[in-house]
């Protein structure tokens, strides 16, 4: 079979495609990307075929603030965004590339739903991955009529599309799947860049990292590391593609790597401070951990609040990001049974989930 994985070019959104893509490669099928032009060399290396397809949430951001202004909100902006440019973007350009490519089935993760739209009119199965929540009900309903006239006839769910991925367990399942009538439950199962393992600190460290956010992460994190390097603990933090000598001087008991083989360092780590970004949040529950979330923007509010309504974390949002409250919140995670527990039962639930290799033998079937 081949099969077209289609995403936006930045890590969070092409990373958790890549476990269904490698089992689909191991597989013997026939993989071929879509992606941003900034990707296309980056997925190249990774050994797939690959083809320029849409643009860049930064892009669309710029053209959405020149259209609507630099103060407008998220209502605006947003939409603009992922129910108008990004979609319309991708549309254009996968619409010529499927004849060419001529793929049995496409799977785009949840934001790219152009490439979902595209499959649609051309008659071909398309299935999303979860990546992240869902939209608050008042901007998804004005998101669902901006696509409307893209789908034409309209899916349960104008994002999640006809069929989805859910990497979600239980506990901390996003509602809005349940519309969707053929969803795929999927065990999470993060990507880790052929990296080396840095010099690990003692059992027990804290593992700091916003993920891939380069952009105004930089005084968060220094702020955070002053916070925790108050603790008896070392200190890990993985910048990501950032550059660590933006951090300044570090004290002693802390270390900084770009990007680390966050699945091994997980096992070691005693807690997780971190943006509030899917990727990470699933990783830090498939390990068990209680973890400390100071969300930036996008899903990350949602998914602070569902994990700290559930007891395995705290969040600290706008002005209560503060040193203290820092060192705080992170005194009482590593002391609390309770997020601990929580956090390992959700483990123990992900464990049960099934694997890449077996979800993506259902895709196939079910693309006939």
């Amino acid at each position: 079979m081949r099969i077209l994985f289609t995403c936006r070019p930045a890590y969070g959104h092409l990373f958790p495609l890549l476990p269904l893509a490698n089992a689909a490669r191991a597989a013997g099928h026939d993989v071929v990307f879509g992606t941003g032009e900034a990707f296309v060399p980056k997925v190249r290396e990774l050994g797939f075929e690959a083809h320029r397809v849409g643009v860049s949430i930064s892009d669309a951001e710029a053209e959405a603030k020149r259209r609507h202004g630099e103060d407008a909100g998220f209502l605006d902006v947003g939409v603009t965004m992922f129910a108008d440019l990004l979609p319309r973007a991708t549309l254009d350009d996968l619409t010529p590339l499927l004849p060419a490519v001529r793929p049995d089935l496409v799977v785009y993760e949840q934001s790219d739903v152009g490439a979902g739209i595209a499959a649609r009119r051309a008659g071909l199965p398309a299935v999303s991955v979860v990546i992240g929540r869902s939209m608050p009900p008042e901007v998804l309903a004005v998101a669902t009529e901006r696509l409307r006239p893209l789908w034409g006839t309209l899916p349960a769910d104008a994002l999640f599309g006809d069929a989805c991925v859910d990497v979600w367990p239980d506990r901390v399942r996003d509602p809005g799947t349940a519309a969707v009538p053929k969803v795929f439950r999927m065990r999470p199962t993060p990507y880790d860049p052929e990296v080396p393992l840095p010099p690990l600190p003692a059992d027990g460290f804290v593992y700091l990292t916003f993920g891939t956010v380069v952009f105004g992460a930089t005084q968060m994190l220094r702020g955070a590391i002053r916070a925790l390097s108050r603790l008896d603990v070392d200190v890990l933090v993985a910048v990501g593609p950032g550059d660590p000598a933006a951090l300044g001087e570090l004290p002693d008991r802390v270390r900084v790597a770009n990007f680390v083989p966050q699945a091994e360092v997980l096992k070691h780590a005693g807690l997780v401070v971190h943006h509030g970004g899917s990727g990470t949040v699933l990783a830090t529950l498939a390990a068990g951990l209680p973890q400390l979330i100071l969300p930036q923007g996008a899903d990350q509010f949602a998914n602070a609040e569902t994990l700290s309504a559930l007891g395995t974390a705290k969040a600290l949002v706008g002005d209560a990001v503060r040193i203290d409250a820092i060192e705080t919140a992170a005194r009482e995670l590593t002391a609390d049974p309770a997020a601990w527990e929580i956090a390992r039962a959700i483990a123990a639930e992900i464990a049960e989930m099934p694997p890449p290799e077996q979800v993506l033998a259902e895709l196939v079937s079910w693309a006939g």
